[in-house]
């Protein structure tokens, strides 16, 4: 049965409480992974986000491989899932 409620995603989601949202400074969230002054600009906002942990689990729920996402990089979220994974596997 189809449902008459609409629902705006939009002013449902995590996102609209992002401290990158916005942020004109010249930070980029998909730094070259050698660049390790822009990954600690990026890092640091997302040091002051309020929403950095949703927005963590959502890059790795959605198995996200490049840029800064809850204030880790690709490499420190593979470790994080890698963790998740092991601890849901001897969980069950």
């Amino acid at each position: 049965m189809a449902s008459n409620v609409t629902f705006d995603v939009r002013f449902s989601t995590w996102r609209e409480d992002a401290a990158c949202l916005g942020v004109v400074e010249d930070v980029s969230f998909f730094p070259d992974p050698e660049d390790l002054s822009a990954i600690a600009q990026a890092k640091a906002i997302c040091a002051s986000c309020p929403v950095a942990s949703e927005c963590l689990t959502w890059a790795i729920e959605t198995n996200q491989s490049e840029g800064i996402w809850g204030g880790h990089t690709p490499k420190e979220r593979r470790s994080i899932r890698r963790r998740w994974i092991e601890e849901i596997e001897r969980a069950s």
